[in-house]
């Protein structure tokens, strides 16, 4: 009985524990090293292209944004002095509870994309006479919107001017800021306690200021210590009319009024 031949090519067997950390590396073969290197490539190449980012797909065409156009809440206007192009965002001028998170995501981001595709911005927000229950969206919707920004987006943000904040947004900031934000937005942010310091930054013309927010300021200048919720806001307790909007919790419609700006 003829015994079998044994095999006439020698092959080995290495069995490496994947916890050990060992390079296998050593022990490939050279044309079996190349097909690894070109698959490590091949792998980046892909990972580069995911990250890649298109601007278009936040583009929302079939989508009406008229209402929210019309309270011009969130507008592109001028420049400051770093030649960063500024998103103006009047927060009175927002209805929060007729308006939903996801789309107010969807409006931000359309407008970014459709309005300034390219290139460094920044923002800033007027806090004057804002009022938690009509004015806020929520803090966490707006971590929730800034978070979903592509970072691309992020790094384009350079500062964001946020002027007239009261005495709690400077805590809530203060305390929760920098684990809250990512994106080193904690860092950008810059507080304006009076229009005359925003001229620093910015010439004055650049940004349209609602006539609310500069008699807001004219009250600040005069009673300081409301800066510190030390005393009562008098523009409040003066009744004096603002630029705001009628706004009905159970409805969904809005109507503006005469004296809006």
């Amino acid at each position: 009985m003829a015994s079998a031949s044994p095999p006439s090519d020698d092959f080995s067997v290495f069995v490496l524990a994947s916890d050990l950390g060992i390079d296998a590396r050593p022990f490939l073969s050279n044309q079996q090293r190349e097909e690894s290197q070109t698959e490590v490539v091949e792998i980046e190449e892909e990972e580069e292209t995911d990250e890649w980012h298109d601007c278009s797909q936040y583009l929302f065409p079939d989508e009406d944004f008229s209402d929210l156009e019309f309270l011009q809440f969130f507008r592109l206007q001028g420049s400051d002095r770093a030649g960063n192009r500024i998103f103006r965002v009047v927060g009175k001028y927002f209805p929060a509870p007729v308006v939903s998170g996801e789309r107010l995501k969807k409006y931000v981001f359309h407008k970014i994309c459709s309005e300034l595709p390219e290139g460094p911005f920044s923002i800033v927000y007027m806090h004057s006479t804002v009022q938690k229950e009509d004015n806020s969206p929520g803090l966490s919707i707006l971590r929730w919107i800034y978070e979903d920004l592509p970072s691309v987006i992020k790094d384009r943000i350079q500062v964001v001017y946020f002027i007239h904040p009261g005495i709690r947004s400077r805590l809530t900031f203060a305390t929760l800021g920098r684990f809250f934000l990512s994106g080193g937005l904690y860092w950008k942010i810059k507080y304006v306690s009076r229009l005359q310091y925003l001229w620093n930054d910015i010439k004055k013309g650049e940004v349209e200021i609602p006539e609310f927010v500069q008699k807001h300021d004219v009250v600040l200048e005069h009673r300081p210590l409301t800066d510190y919720g030390i005393e009562p806001d008098s523009y409040y307790l003066a009744e004096v009319p603002m630029t705001s909007f009628s706004l009905g919790r159970n409805g969904d419609q809005w109507q503006s009024r005469d004296y809006m700006s």
